[in-house]
């Protein structure tokens, strides 16, 4: 996807991924498969029960495995194995913080980011009054509320669809969605950045900011390493490429990256950003570091505006 900055918005040139049948909407898939496999290991980390229907809807997924014995070397593979745990793990630290935030500080409006397949809205245990504002692509918006539907699923937040392109004006069409840039909000940035200029992430992030009140939160995901290509032989890579047809390093943006944890940091927000393996000796399983390790630049940020004498609880 090749994409420029205009006037704030994240704009494209050239598009290949319409939905989740290509491209970037088909990592949406890749995830959800992920979260299906964790879901049904025995020492799951998060619990997505929606997450295999998605695969199965999908003509792209239909044959991809939702269950880790459906994976002939199972946890030996790079892909259904360590890749996919990763997103396991990474579902739960993300979780914890989302509702660690929200109870912490009080806020009760959540924008996510690229949304895609994500089922928060349905998964997790929400205070009372809590908003959740899922801003992606109307297609992939289509897509899951035809899968939930079919599943008479139900949320246990008010849930507000926000059909616009990251690329469009997507500040209008939250604030029309009843967003209140006036009360904290927490702020979800999943499996986005990665694929975003320098520039583009850099608009964002300042987006973010201004429409933050004091309470606020934010995590989001990042990949800071020097040259994305020096692991482009990688076990991981090569086996999503080889087995279900996904180039990341051809979606990816190659571009150094933006410091935004130091941008945030000298607006006053506090933050602190940790590597997924923090987070694998903290609950005992994960992926572990590896030679030529194609998450070794992989890198998960939380950050929080002030507002008084309270603020959230760092992730645990």
């Amino acid at each position: 996807m090749s994409t420029h900055v205009d006037g704030g918005n994240v704009v494209g040139t050239t598009q290949h991924d319409t939905g989740v049948a290509s491209g970037v909407g088909t990592t949406a898939l890749l995830v959800a498969a992920a979260r299906a496999i964790e879901t049904h290991r025995h020492d799951s980390l998060a619990q997505d029960a929606f997450a295999e229907h998605f695969v199965r809807a999908a003509p792209a997924s239909a044959g991809w495995p939702t269950r880790l014995e459906h994976v002939p070397d199972g946890d030996a593979n790079p892909l259904w194995g360590r890749f996919a745990r990763y997103f396991g793990l990474r579902t739960r630290v993300l979780d914890d913080y989302l509702l660690t935030s929200v109870r912490a500080t009080g806020a009760r409006q959540i924008v996510l980011l690229g949304a895609g397949l994500d089922t928060r809205a349905f998964r997790l245990d929400w205070p009372p009054g809590s908003v959740v504002h899922e801003i992606d692509r109307a297609e992939v918006l289509a897509f899951k509320h035809e899968v939930l539907d079919t599943l008479q699923a139900t949320a246990r937040a008010a849930r507000v669809p926000v059909p616009v392109d990251l690329r469009a004006d997507w500040v209008t069409a939250l604030t029309d969605s009843g967003f209140d840039p006036g009360a904290p909000t927490v702020w979800l940035a999943e499996g986005l950045l990665f694929y975003l200029p320098a520039a583009a992430e850099t608009s964002l992030i300042a987006t973010v900011n201004r429409l933050s009140a004091g309470g606020s939160a934010l995590a989001y995901e990042v990949k800071l390493e020097p040259d994305l290509m020096a692991h482009r032989d990688s076990p991981l890579y090569i086996s999503t490429n080889a087995q279900i047809g996904i180039d990341l390093l051809d979606l990816f943006a190659k571009e150094p990256r933006p410091d935004s944890a130091a941008a945030l940091t000298d607006k006053g927000w506090s933050t602190s950003t940790y590597t997924p393996f923090d987070f694998t000796h903290r609950h005992g399983r994960g992926p572990l570091p590896e030679a030529n390790d194609a998450l070794a630049g992989n890198r998960w940020v939380f950050a929080q505006k002030p507002s008084g004498p309270t603020s959230p609880s760092r992730p645990r």
